[in-house]
This record gives C-alpha cells, structure tokens and sequence, in this order.
C-alpha cells in the first residue's frame, strides 16, 4: 500500500507539518504515524463523513444569498504550546494597547497630543465616530472581542496581518470544527493532549455580563444580529444558544426614556448588554444611516446614558484601520511600555512621499490594501496582477496616498490539504479570537485556520473555494493564561433558566422568493466582514 504522503511535495511556504520530505515535525509526529498508514480511500472515506456531518447540521456560510457548507480539511493544523504561548501573549498585548488607544481618542487624546499618531490619522478615518467621543463603557472595555489575523512567514515566524476588533466572525467554526474531528481522528486525540475551545461562550457571557450598566445585579443579554440573511447568522444563532441568551433582531428592541427593551409575549423586558453583530453604520438610524432597517432608533443615546452596553464598543472600527496597524507597535510602546511580541509584515504608508515613490516603481512585487476595506475588498496582489490592472492602481494610490498600504508578500506557511484523493501543500493563515472582560484577556486556544485550495492561492476566502482547519495547540506545560483544565467559568454565573416569555412574534418578511427587502440587501450589504467574505490572506 502507498505512503500517504509519498507523492507530497514542499511548497514554497514554510511547511507546518514536514522539516524536510518524510521527516515531519515534532507536533506532528502522532498524527503523520496515524495518517500515513491510511490508503487514501480511507482518509477519503472519514473526510466524506465529516463533510456529512457539517451539511447535516447546518454548518453553512451564505454567499451572495446562497447558503453553502464551509468546507472542512480532514488534516488539522497543529501548534506547540510554546509556539502558542507567543502567540497568547502577542494577541493579548495587542488588545491591551488598543483598548487604551480606543480610550484615549474618545477621551482625552492625549496619544494625539504627543504626536505619536498624527491626529489627521485617527480623523480621516473611515470608522472614527465622533458620535461615539464621551461614552464610557462601564467596565473600561469597549473591545470585549477581538481577532487578530496571523500569518507565518517563510521562517515560519508569526506575524501581524491585521487587528479586527468591531464585530470578527469564525469563532463559530472553532467550535465546530473541532466537535466534527473528534469523530473522525479519535485515535489521535486518545494519543494528544489538545487545549480545549468549548469554554468560549462561557467565557464570552462572562465578559458580556461584566460589562453590564452600574447597579445591576443580573443582567440581561442579547445577541443583536441583522437576520437569517446574513453570512454569519449561523454564528450569531450558535452563540445566542450556547450562552442562553436571546438571539433578537433591531425590531425585536424599542428604546424609550434611554432604556433598551425587548418586546417578548409577556411584555417588554429591559435589556442591559447587547452584543451587537450589526456595523456602526446600521446601528441607530439617528446618529448613523437614517434608512437603517436593522437597528434601534435611540440606541446611541441609552449607551451614552448608562442605561445599556453596547458590545464590542461604537467607533472601535479606527482601530481596524489599516494605516492605524502600521503604529501598533509604537501604541504598544507608548501605552505598555514593552516592544511588540509579534511583529507586523513590513508595510509602506503612503503618505510618506519616499515610501509611496517606493512602491509605485514596484507594484508588481507588492500587496496593495484599501485602508479602510474590510473582508479583502479591493486588495491587489502585485504578482498576480495584470499590466492594466496595475496601471489603474498606480493611479488610484497617486490620487489618494492616505487610502492604501502597501505590504510585502508573503508566503503564507503552508500545511496538507487533501485534495482530490492526495495530500498537498496549501497556505494558511490564523484568527485567534480574545476576550476581554477587564480584568484579563483570554485567548481562545487556536482560532480559525483558514485555506487556500486552489494550488499556489494566497486567497483563502470560502468564495474563492477556500475552506477551514480545526487548529490544535498542544497542552505541553501548562500556560498562565490558559491553563489546561480551565476552571469551569460558569461557576460564578447563574445557570440560564427557562425563559418565562419569548420574543413577540416578528412581522413576516417578504422572503426571498418576492426579492430581497430593504432590510435583506442590508443584511448582506454590512456582512462582507464575515468569515465567509472576501478574506484575503498574502
């Protein structure tokens, strides 16, 4: 019978799982021994299970309206524990200095003053909100959840991609994933001591909850989503469930006298955290778009009055600017007083007049990003370009400098995939996920790996046929922030209860069969950050 992995060729990534050809890595020792015995019709056999047992459940992503499994690598992707603590540490780092950042330029603005970010930075962008300047959360934390994308180079050393810290999507998938392979590889995770990913919703509630108003004891918390039309409603559905909460769209909620309440068949019922899953932009119809069928009039102004909290914060979206990343680390100086952990990929800023003469002689040798895109729109990989496509770009970058950046290109590490029936090279990426309930940030052990099916694609988007990997970080010693037998962290919060009153019934949607609503083109018109959007990785 033929070695699995006979035929399996390096790419040019740093490979995760092989040194060198059939020498694989110490992480990987137990699972290269569990699948190299395999006949590919076996490991055929168990990937087709597990693509069953995700259509079976639902577990789906919608593209352009259309609801589709998001598919599943049978081979995961593994990190060693102290690999991961690096990582831990570098993500939680991250959002501490972003948290002070976010405070400081709705508050004082005192980074401003000392001219360690020019102030034409933080006002030009897209997602600054002056709306949002004087509200104070009130436990400090406006970023209860963040996702900071990572890559490994071709040293295979992490590196920063970007920071996404309104709503990041794909946590739903960690946990999914994970449940799936345990039926598929279970003499493998008999034989491997993995850090667990269940605790994430307890972790979240825990945070939510923290965040609540002054003065109140128990809370209650909703998960705010734009509906079933959008991408991620699998998620916000998942989330709601696995944390006992209600899942409610804007026309679930009235905000009166700056109280937010939930229309339920036994009356209203105040509601005093909501983690939003809704852009800034659709929120609230008074401060924002006035045509917002998603949101809640008034909801801004109950926020700024104390009476709710809305999760992650209003205006966070600054932060996510891509020109913003390029002065993390000088945030992680300022702010902590400590060199960044993980550091960015080189990245040109335009506006410099030497850097942007730089890269125009070298577009084709670049990744050219929108600063203020989201879910890969608009990013242009240089070697992949055509000379028109080129052409057009320099003149967009010349006409507008502060609109771009400019990044090397990396070869993203790369792990095997099956394809077909063979086991090949192809890159990935990572989205740790943190949560932040003011006194740590907890890393969700692995996060999402995304990847790129197509041979030599650096795009590992699901609607360019990417897909996903269950991430395994290894147990090893155990870390600080994560230990291995993570206290049961429900313990302090009281067990979710029947519920006495459900949501009031909604008023019907047209449906898709009598064209998309108002509100249906909103949903997918706001949900294009999601996992199942345009994510582009290089």
């Amino acid at each position: 019978m033929a070695d699995l992995f006979e035929d399996y060729r390096l790419g040019p990534g740093w490979d995760e799982m092989f040194v060198d050809p059939g020498l694989p890595r110490e992480t990987y020792e137990a699972l290269h021994a569990t699948l190299q015995p395999l006949s590919s019709a076996e490991l055929g056999v168990r990937a087709d299970v597990l693509a069953r047992a995700f259509l079976d459940q639902g577990i789906t992503f919608a593209l352009k309206g259309v609801e589709r499994p998001f598919p599943l690598d049978i081979v995961p992707r593994i990190i060693a524990a102290e690999q991961w603590r690096t990582v831990e540490a570098g993500v939680a780092q991250r959002v501490r200095a972003l948290e002070a950042f976010l405070a400081d330029i709705y508050g004082a603005g005192q980074v401003l003053a000392d001219g360690v970010v020019p102030r034409r930075i933080v006002v030009t962008s897209a997602h600054f909100h002056r709306e949002a300047a004087g509200i104070n959360p009130t436990n400090g934390v406006r970023i209860q959840v963040a996702g900071v994308d990572l890559i490994r180079d071709e040293q295979g050393t992490f590196r920063v991609l970007e920071d996404n810290v309104r709503v990041p999507s794909g946590v739903s998938y960690v946990m999914e994933n994970r449940r799936a392979m345990a039926h598929v590889l279970p003499e493998v995770f008999a034989a491997t001591r993995i850090l667990p990913v269940e605790s994430y919703p307890a972790q979240l509630l825990r945070a939510l909850r923290a965040a609540a108003p002054n003065g109140v004891g128990d809370p209650t918390v909703v998960v705010l989503t734009p509906g079933v039309h959008n991408s991620a409603y699998f998620e916000h559905a998942l989330l709601a469930r696995e944390m006992g909460v209600e899942l409610v769209e804007g026309r679930d909620l009235v905000c009166m006298g700056n109280e937010v309440a939930m229309r339920t068949t036994a009356g209203e019922k105040r509601v005093d955290v909501i983690y939003r899953r809704i852009d800034d932009e659709f929120l609230d119809p008074v401060h924002f778009r006035a045509d917002s069928m998603l949101g809640v009039a008034g909801l801004l102004n109950a926020a700024r009055a104390g009476r709710v909290t809305i999760a992650n914060a209003v205006g966070n979206g600054v932060a996510d600017d891509k020109l913003l990343y390029t002065y993390v680390p000088d945030l992680i100086r300022y702010y902590l007083g400590e060199e960044a952990i993980l550091p960015n990929v080189e990245t040109y800023r335009l506006e410099d007049p030497d850097a942007l003469a730089y890269v125009l002689d070298r577009l084709d040798q670049l990744v050219l990003k929108p600063v203020d895109g989201s879910g890969g729109a608009g990013i242009v990989i240089g070697s992949q370009a055509t000379d028109a496509q080129l052409a057009e770009l320099r003149d967009r970058v010349r006409h507008d400098p502060r609109g771009w950046i400019a990044q090397r290109e990396v070869a993203l590490s790369m792990v095997p995939t099956l394809i077909g029936n063979r086991l090949r090279a192809r890159h990935v990426d990572l989205r740790p996920f943190a949560v932040n309930d003011g006194d740590r940030v907890w890393v969700l052990p692995g996060g999402l790996t995304r990847v790129a099916l197509p041979e030599g694609a650096l795009v590992v988007n699901s609607s360019q046929g990417g897909g996903s990997k269950d991430t395994w970080v290894l147990a090893g010693t155990a870390s600080a922030a994560t230990p291995v037998d993570d206290p049961p962290v429900l313990a302090a919060i009281p067990e979710p209860v029947e519920p006495v009153s459900v949501p009031a019934p909604r008023s019907p949607d047209p449906g898709p069969g009598l064209g998309p609503s108002i509100a249906q083109q909103q949903q997918q018109q706001q949900s294009a950050r999601s996992v199942g959007g345009e994510q582009t990785r290089c």
